[in-house]
């Protein structure tokens, strides 16, 4: 009967239910979607190869002469690679990396810390506890995100100079201490979405609400710990404005001013040792990135999660 039926429509024109035979033409939607996928491929790959040519760019630089960088046509690879170029850009007087790379570690790692631990106490006391105006204040929070940093320079430094913390870490690191809205959203959105069964649980077998959330909570959350982390290490970590405001002591200095600082003097008859110095300052922020990205992919998923 089935044949029949195939047979008749076949007859009046029409196209036959069943599936394309072996050897047949593709469908053309198949065509379609193997067509739109290799064009989105093809932007992707010529979109990372663009982002990609300034750093290979400045790596070939880095290992050149500065006649050689200055030739033209420019040439790709060097022709004798000038491995000193690093060790003469990172000397006490240029970059001084003995004194900067310490400083920036220990404004990074501060901040880091201070940014999960406020940000996590926060976001659980937005999720956890029932109070008046909870809704009110969480919005109020978010609202402070639309806020530009021009806003609230000039009175954080009138605030900072009158505590007498001028030329010192404190003002890069404290404000890091006092939770910042996109985190405490982030650390906000996880909590909620774990059961509430699980903490009425915890304080049936006696635990406390710090205790809850120190041990129950935050072993849960470490995507959102790891994000934190790498945001707030990647900003402190390449911040240069921040910096030049507060400090002013050559021994103070980060590598984000150390390198300017290079650049001014240096940075027109030194363009190779510049890019040196330029590429040794990112290679924490490329190698955490390497490690770190399948995080940035569980974030998308985790910010769009239930309210």
């Amino acid at each position: 009967m089935s044949d029949a039926a195939t047979s008749f429509s076949t007859a009046r024109g029409a196209t036959p239910l069943t599936d394309a035979t072996p050897g047949s033409r593709p469908m053309p939607m198949r065509w379609r979607r193997h067509t739109w996928n290799a064009a989105i491929y093809t932007m992707l790959i010529v979109g990372a190869v663009a982002m990609l040519v300034p750093f290979l760019w400045m790596m070939s630089g880095s290992l050149k002469t500065d006649p050689e960088i200055q030739h033209v046509p420019p040439t790709i690879l060097p022709r004798e690679f000038q491995w000193h170029n690093y060790i003469d850009s990172l000397g006490k007087d240029k970059m001084d990396l003995a004194r900067t790379l310490p400083n920036t570690v220990v404004v990074s790692v501060l901040c880091v810390l201070g940014q999960i631990v406020s940000s996590s106490i926060v976001g659980f006391g937005f999720a956890r506890f029932r109070f008046r105006g909870r809704n009110a204040l969480f919005l109020i929070m978010l609202s402070t995100m639309m806020l530009p940093m021009q806003v609230t320079m000039i009175p954080l430094f009138i605030l900072f100079r009158w505590l007498g913390w001028i030329d010192t870490f404190l003002p890069l690191i404290v404000p890091c201490w006092l939770a910042g809205p996109f985190f405490v959203f982030m650390f906000r959105q996880f909590f909620t979405a774990i059961p509430e069964e699980l903490m009425e649980a915890a304080r049936i077998d006696g635990a406390g609400t710090f205790r809850i959330y120190w041990q129950i909570m935050m072993p849960l959350c470490g995507p959102v710990i790891a994000i934190t982390a790498i945001y707030t290490f990647m900003n402190t970590w390449n911040d240069f404005l921040n910096p030049l405001i507060y400090l002013n002591s050559p021994q103070n200095r980060t590598l984000a001013l150390a390198l300017a600082s290079f650049n001014g003097q240096f940075g027109v008859s030194h363009v190779n040792q510049l890019m040196a110095a330029s590429f040794v300052t990112m290679i924490p922020c490329l190698l955490l990135f390497a490690a770190a990205q399948r995080y940035f992919v569980e974030n998308v998923a985790m910010t769009g999660g239930k309210n």
